[in-house]
């Protein structure tokens, strides 16, 4: 996924509670579906990151070796400028690209369908 491009916010922005509860109907739930998922951008950012700096990895401790490279300072600075996760789970959630549902809710509709046949 390209974080770049995604429309999200890199300051964070006051947004209306009640209109994001409308989906939901809890502005818990809501919230809990969005940290879930900024977990889940986090860890995945996280894992990018560490498999682009992998390639500049040295195994020789010496002084010698050890020095600045650009290309590696270009990937951090990169990375640093991106949005949090926790913006763009929020901007995911505000534009529907989130899936999320609730097992306890539809075990409840399957036992009202049960009682009604």
């Amino acid at each position: 996924m390209d974080y770049k491009k995604s429309k999200a916010p890199v300051n964070t922005v006051t947004r209306n509670i009640m209109d994001m509860a409308a989906e939901t109907g809890n502005i818990y739930e809501t919230v809990a579906i969005i940290a879930k998922r900024a977990n889940q951008i986090s860890v995945q950012i996280k894992e990018d990151l560490s498999k682009k700096l992998a390639e500049f990895a040295s195994y020789n401790d010496s002084l010698e070796e050890v020095f600045e490279n650009r290309e590696q300072i270009e990937i951090s600075r990169y990375y640093e400028k991106l949005p949090k996760p926790s913006l763009l789970a929020t901007q995911e959630f505000i534009d529907g690209k989130v899936y999320w549902r609730d097992p306890s809710k539809e075990t409840q509709q399957q036992n009202v369908e049960v009682m009604t046949l």
